[in-house]
């Protein structure tokens, strides 16, 4: 299957991150390379853009994107959490911008031997990186009762998370989870029938909580974002793309906390934790315009927030 992926906040996210046309600029989460690309057309011949990206997949496609970009370009095949590391081998101490978009691609929701849809039947797998140890069908067949429960109500923010995690409980002691509709069907009977006559489809926030799990996206959110700060620099800027509420609160939290001086208790007279703002945030995150929620529904949960180095 082509690796094929829609830009979301696409213009919004590139003229938020752009500083100098011959800067260096990391896109944390390369994908198709669309970001990439677009932000390669606005640099010159001595800008870099480093792309990183865990799927070999995204790697591959996005390469031969750029192949005719107008300015360098590296792709690393590494998770955006050793975001330092990757600079600091190919000794680089700060840069111009960093970009994030959060969430899974229209590639891998839409190929089947992914694993991600809850509306295309195929293997339980979810992992981004195809090489991971943990997949959705490990969590599925494996974690017991209440570690389903838990990620289901915390990942999936899912009301019916306890029914759930007990009928997926249940029906893998006849045979275990082996695919994705087996997994859709469960999470259907689990669901009252008059809480499945509104809202997303039934499984989207199961589906969302597994992958998070799967893939530990969450965890690794917060040091990413701080680790991305320190490596602005002056006037420099980070751009982040989120699409649940889970991502964005983090998102917001921390790019909040970056641009706080003291952050000791208000009930102490002398600041003694000597924490010193690096960040200029935007106060509102930035959506979609209805032209691009036109052309793509996906984008409608889309929210891109921008801080820039003092």
């Amino acid at each position: 299957m082509e690796f094929h992926h829609v830009s979301v906040l696409r213009e919004e996210t590139i003229h938020a991150v752009l500083g100098d046309p011959a800067g260096i600029y990391v896109d944390c989460t390369l994908g198709g390379g669309g970001h990439s690309r677009a932000l390669a057309d606005l640099l010159v011949k001595d800008g870099l853009i480093i792309g990183l990206d865990q799927d070999e997949d995204a790697i591959r496609a996005a390469t031969e994107r750029m192949q005719d970009a107008p300015c360098r370009f590296t792709a690393v095949q590494r998770n955006f959490r050793y975001l330092g590391e990757v600079l600091d081998d190919l000794n680089i101490p700060t840069v111009d911008g960093i970009m994030f978009d959060l969430g899974v691609s229209s590639y891998q929701l839409d190929n089947p031997e992914r694993g991600f849809s809850y509306q295309h039947d195929g293997p339980l797998d979810m992992r981004m990186d195809r090489h991971g140890k943990k997949s959705a069908y490990d969590v599925i067949n494996a974690y017991d009762e209440a570690d389903l429960y838990r990620i289901i109500k915390d990942y999936g923010e899912e009301r019916w998370a306890k029914r759930i995690a007990s009928f997926i409980v249940k029906a893998r002691r006849e045979k275990p989870f082996e695919r994705t509709e087996e997994l859709v069907r469960v999470i259907k009977q689990a669901i009252p029938a008059g809480a499945r006559k509104d809202g997303p489809h039934p499984a989207k926030r199961t589906f969302q909580a597994v992958r998070i799990e799967v893939n530990d996206e969450l965890k690794i959110l917060q040091d990413t974002f701080e680790i991305a700060a320190n490596r602005l620099k002056p006037g420099g800027h980070i751009g982040i793309i989120t699409f649940h509420s889970l991502e964005d609160r983090i998102a917001k939290q921390t790019l909040r906390k970056l641009a706080t001086g003291c952050i000791c208790p208000p009930h102490i007279p002398v600041c003694t934790c000597h924490h010193e703002a690096i960040l200029k945030v935007k106060g509102k995150g930035i959506g979609p315009s209805k032209e691009e929620l036109e052309l793509n529904p996906r984008a409608r949960s889309a929210k891109l927030r921008v801080g820039t180095r003092i």
